[in-house]
C-alpha cells in the first residue's frame, strides 16, 4: 500500500533533514508522527520515526547531562541555498569559495590550511547562494560537526583535484567517512527507504584543475570505486569564463526559482527576489514572506508566464520562474 504522504509532512520531514541538534530533530519526529497518516502503508514509517524519536531524546538527555564539550558550529541559512564544500587536502575547496565569492579565504599549495568552517555569498544574476567551505578530510582526520553540515545543506560539492594521481583514493576515503556515519552522497536528497537512519544528499562531484591533460583518466578511476553514480562537473579556477559556468550549474541544482512580490498598489520591484522549490505554490511563496501571511491569504495576482498579466489564482497555483506576485491576506 502507498504511503501517500501529504505535503504538511514532506515539509515537517525537510525540518528534520536541517535540525542541528538532537532538541531540533526530537522536535520535528514529534511533528512528523502527528502528520503522517495511520495506515497499513506507513506501519514500518512510524516504527522507524518512533526509533528516531527514541534516539534523539537519548541524545538529548546525553547532552545535557555530559560536561564534555564538543566543538561545534552553528552557521545561519542565507541566501537561495546553502552549499557545503567538502574534500580532501589540497582538493580545491578553499579556492573554489575565493574565485566564487569575494571572500578571502587562506588558499595555499600546502595541506591543511583549513581549520574551521567558513561560511560566504556567491553572487548569481540578482539572487546570492551561501557556500561554507570546511576543514579538509582524510582517512584518519575528520571533524565530527561535518556530518550536520552536509545532512543539512541543499547541495554538497565533493571536491576532486585532477591534477593529482592519488585522487581517486583520497575522495574515496572522504566518501567512506561519511557511508560509516550513515550519511550518503547521490544524485538526489531523501531518506533510505529502507533504513530511515541513512540520508542520501544531493552531490555534484567537481573536478578542480580541469584543463589538466589526464583528469579524464583519473575520474574514471574514481567511478570505478564509486559506491554509486555522482553528478561530475570540470571547473578550471583559473579561467573566468570556468568559474561563471560553475557559478551557473550551483544554482542550478538547487531547484529554486526567483519570486519577486509587490504590495497591493504600489509599483513592483524587482529586487531581491524571495527563492521557492521549482514547483512550488502561492501558499509557498505566502510562508516565505511570513507565516501568519500563508495562514490568511485569500487570493494572489501574479504577472508572468502562463498566466494574464495581473490574473487573480489561488494559494495552490504553481508559480514560475521570475513571476511577479501580489499578495492578498
Amino acid at each position: 500500500m502507498p504511503a501517500n504522504l501529504t505535503p504538511q509532512y514532506s515539509k515537517a520531514e525537510e525540518e528534520y533533514r536541517r535540525a542541528q541538534s538532537a532538541e531540533e530533530q526530537a522536535a520535528c519526529l514529534e511533528k512528523m508522527l502527528q502528520l503522517i497518516p495511520k495506515h497499513k502503508g506507513t506501519e514500518k514509517l512510524q516504527a522507524d520515526l518512533k526509533t528516531k524519536l527514541k534516539e534523539a531524546r537519548a541524545e538529548q538527555q546525553t547532552e545535557k547531562s555530559s560536561g564534555k564539550k564538543v566543538r561545534s558550529y552553528r552557521i545561519p541559512r542565507q541566501g537561495a541555498g546553502t552549499v557545503v564544500v567538502i574534500g580532501a587536502p589540497n582538493s580545491g575547496k578553499s579556492r573554489i569559495l575565493a574565485e566564487l565569492t569575494n571572500a578571502k579565504p587562506d588558499v595555499a599549495p600546502f595541506p591543511f590550511t583549513t581549520r574551521e568552517p567558513f561560511p560566504a555569498m556567491m553572487p548569481w544574476n540578482d539572487v546570492a547562494v551561501q557556500l561554507i567551505d570546511t576543514p579538509p578530510i582524510t582517512d584518519s582526520i575528520f571533524e565530527p560537526y561535518l556530518v550536520s553540515f552536509v545532512r543539512t545543506a541543499d547541495l554538497v560539492l565533493l571536491c576532486f583535484d585532477g591534477s593529482n594521481d592519488d585522487a581517486a583514493d583520497e575522495t574515496a576515503a572522504v566518501i567512506q567517512q561519511f557511508e560509516s556515519r550513515k550519511t550518503l552522497f547521490a544524485e538526489r536528497t531523501g531518506f533510505d527507504d529502507d533504513d530511515y537512519s541513512r540520508l542520501q544528499v544531493q552531490t555534484l562531484l567537481v573536478a578542480t584543475r580541469g584543463d589538466d591533460p589526464d583528469i579524464d583518466t583519473r575520474l574514471e578511476f574514481l567511478r570505478e570505486v564509486l559506491p554509486r553514480p555522482l553528478p561530475e562537473w570540470k571547473v578550471e579556477l583559473d579561467r573566468p569564463e570556468s568559474c561563471e559556468a560553475l557559478r551557473q550549474t550551483i544554482f542550478e541544482r538547487l531547484g529554486v526559482i526567483r519570486v519577486y512580490t509587490k504590495a497591493p498598489g504600489k509599483a513592483a520591484s524587482y529586487d531581491s527576489p524571495f527563492t521557492i522549490p521549482v514547483g512550488g505554490t502561492v501558499e509557498d511563496l505566502a510562508g516565505q514572506v511570513h507565516r501568519d501571511l500563508a495562514e490568511k491569504l485569500k487570493y494572489a495576482r501574479v504577472w508572468g508566464s502562463g498566466v494574464h498579466d495581473g490574473q487573480s489564482v489561488g494559494r495552490d497555483h504553481v508559480l514560475q520562474d521570475r513571476d511577479l506576485v501580489e499578495l492578498h491576506a
